[in-house]
This record gives C-alpha cells, sequence and structure tokens, in this order.
C-alpha cells in the first residue's frame, strides 16, 4: 500500500485525535480517583440483648432503646465522609445510611423529633459541607443533618449509657435546611441557621404549616488550658424557635465538667419542649456522671426527673417520673464497644409514661450492648 504526504497527514491528525480523546478521559478519570480518595468509609453495627424485670405491658422501650426480652438490632450505619480540609474555601459532604429498630429517617418531618424508623434502609445525614473565609472562616452545612440541641446525639456509642434519656426524645433528632458554624476562638463558638419545621401533630405542631420554618442557635463556651483541670469542659446553650403559634420550641442548657480527679467527668442538662399551640411545657432534668477507670473500664451513670403533667405531647409520656441508669463498658475486643446496663424508671402516679395500671409504677431493665466500628 502506497502512502502519500495527505494520507499520512490524516493518520497524524487522527493520533493526535486519539490521543487528546485518551488524555482527556484520563483526566476525567484523574479527577473522579481524587476526589474519591479523599472520601473514607465508616461506620458501625448495633446489637443488644435485654431482659425487663416483671410485667411488661408498659415498654419504656419507646423511649429508651431499652427492648422487650430478646435480642434487638439496633442500628447499622454506612458514613461516606470527606470533610473540610484547612482551605478558605473548602468543600466536602458527609453521608449516613442507617437501618435498625433504631435508625432514624432523617427525611421524614416527623422524624424531626426522635421516631425511629425501624426495618427500612433510611438516610440520617446527607449534607453539602462548605467553608466562606469570612473572620476565621464559617462553616456551612446544607441538606439534611444531626441536630445539634441536647446532651445525647444520634450516635448511640458515644452516648455514656445504652438507653436513651428522656432529655434525648424531646429534642430535634435531624434537620433539613441550613446551618452554619463560627469559632470566634478556642473559648467560644456559634452555630445558628434555619431548617424546615416538622409536622408531627403529637408535638403540637401543625400540617397547615408545614411550610413554616424553625430557626436553630447554639453557643458553647470551652474551658481553656488555663482552667487546669477543668481544660476542655464545655457549656452549651441551644434552642430551636418556630416563631408561630403552631409550633414547638425547644431550649436546652447541658455541659460537662472535667474534675480534678482523673477520669472523672460529671454533667448536667435541662431540656424544654414548649408548645405553642397548647400553651403547655414538658421538662426533663438530668445529671450524669462518667469514670474512666483504666483504658478498657469506664463506668457511666446517669439520672433523670421528668415533669411533662401539663404536656400530653411526648411520645405519650404524661405524668411526673424518674430514670437512674447504671452502665459498665470494658473494650475487650479491639473496634469493639461492650456495655452492660441496668436501668430504673419510676413514675410518680398511674397516667404517666402511657400507661393506666397502678402497679406498674417501677420497672427495672437489664441489656448487653456490643457495637462494632469499622
Amino acid at each position: 500500500m502506497k502512502f502519500n504526504k495527505w494520507t499520512l497527514g490524516l493518520a497524524a491528525v487522527g493520533a493526535v485525535s486519539l490521543a487528546s480523546a485518551v488524555r482527556a478521559d484520563e483526566a476525567k478519570l484523574s479527577q473522579v480517583q481524587t476526589a474519591l480518595s479523599n472520601t473514607t468509609i465508616s461506620g458501625y453495627v448495633d446489637v443488644a440483648a435485654n431482659y425487663v424485670a416483671g410485667n411488661q405491658d408498659r415498654q419504656f422501650g419507646d423511649y429508651s432503646d431499652i427492648k422487650s426480652d430478646g435480642f434487638t438490632f439496633n442500628n447499622v450505619t454506612v458514613s461516606l465522609d470527606k470533610p473540610l480540609d484547612e482551605s478558605p474555601w473548602a468543600a466536602g459532604y458527609h453521608v449516613d445510611l442507617n437501618a435498625g429498630s433504631s435508625s432514624i429517617n432523617g427525611f421524614n418531618p416527623n422524624a424531626q423529633y426522635w421516631l425511629p424508623s425501624a426495618g427500612a434502609v433510611t438516610i440520617r445525614q446527607a449534607y453539602v459541607a462548605l467553608r466562606t473565609p469570612v473572620g476565621n472562616g464559617i462553616d456551612w452545612k446544607i441538606g439534611v443533618m444531626d441536630g445539634i440541641t441536647g446532651y445525647e446525639g444520634n450516635t448511640a456509642y458515644l452516648n455514656p449509657n445504652y438507653s436513651r434519656s428522656y432529655g434525648y426524645a424531646i429534642n430535634p433528632a435531624s434537620y433539613n435546611g441550613l446551618l452554619g458554624t463560627y469559632k470566634v476562638s478556642d473559648l467560644l463558638s456559634f452555630t445558628g441557621g434555619i431548617v424546615n419545621r416538622g409536622t408531627s401533630q403529637g408535638y403540637g405542631q401543625s400540617d397547615a404549616n408545614a411550610s413554616s420554618f424553625d430557626y436553630v442557635a447554639s453557643a458553647t463556651l470551652t474551658a481553656p488550658n488555663s482552667f487546669g483541670a477543668l481544660k476542655g469542659s464545655t457549656l452549651n446553650v441551644q434552642t430551636v424557635q418556630s416563631f408561630d403559634n403552631g409550633g414547638v420550641n425547644n431550649y436546652s442548657i447541658n455541659g460537662t465538667l472535667n474534675t480534678p480527679v482523673a477520669g472523672l467527668k460529671v454533667g448536667f442538662a435541662y431540656d424544654v419542649l414548649q408548645s405553642l399551640a397548647y400553651s403547655a411545657d414538658g421538662n426533663v432534668f438530668g445529671v450524669y456522671a462518667s469514670y474512666q477507670a483504666t483504658a478498657k473500664l469506664g463506668l457511666n451513670l446517669r439520672a433523670e426527673y421528668v415533669d411533662t403533667t401539663d404536656l400530653n405531647l411526648i411520645n405519650g409520656i404524661y405524668g411526673k417520673g424518674e430514670e437512674v441508669t447504671a452502665t459498665v463498658q470494658y473494650d475487650l475486643w479491639a473496634n469493639v464497644v461492650t456495655r452492660a446496663e441496668v436501668r430504673w424508671d419510676h413514675i410518680e402516679h398511674f397516667t404517666a409514661f402511657n400507661s393506666f395500671n397502678s402497679e406498674l409504677e417501677n420497672q427495672i431493665s437489664f441489656a448487653l450492648n456490643l457495637v462494632y466500628k469499622f
């Protein structure tokens, strides 16, 4: 076959075009690989064995994660995370997929307050993270995210006890909206934003006002190193405000105090749910103590007082009562949180905690909780 200069020229152009296309594809692939290389995958599997002493007609499991007798699959969570770096215009994202009897559906407006989404795989969090270089930098989250009020959080094994507190039950578990955090200094930081309002009528909120918004604000004080043994102690003042007569407001004041005793921390929480529609309040007072005896052994104690005598809106709780929970955590296996717990719940009159049987004023629950972190 003979080749003239035109044939060779066309072949050269074709080769250059093919090479350019390959380089373009490689560049796109490299961009994808670069983005994925900064993404981390983590999560946990949370299971338990539970025993409830005595009559089980009244189950506190609706509020505390302590179920009836038997084994429970509480949660499996898989997280994808690309955290913000130190650059002034940093960007990232976070996704939590979860399933189980204690999973949270962040897209369900009724789950703005903690209502487990048993069975189905749901999205607990899915937000884009951004930073704008204003002052020290404002870190933004837009999408579905965990609530910021209250002493306890949605990741159960990070809480001092296995069972959840009543204070946790009356704070929003999730938001769908926009939050910004500004760190003034190591001593003080603020978080604020605007989120969609939940529509759970069980909390006095009105479906007719579902398009209304909640306004979220939080201030955190952290004790500096100059405080000696108290350094790292925190105080949080938080609120969710609806600003209309069909909504619900939340108020939370909580903190953790490091002590001069090595390994000993104490905490407190005061949580209020205020129904504007019913002009009624629910109040929960809680105290905490945690002692890290050794590198593997931790002892945790919680006590709460519940007063909802004028508010029959907190997951069916109505009346006054107390709970005391003692938890022993011993990390026997690598990557496994192992906790044994006993919990006592008491009602002061027979209508509390959705019960109408005066013989059920006390309930004692036992649990063995295992969480594998990956």
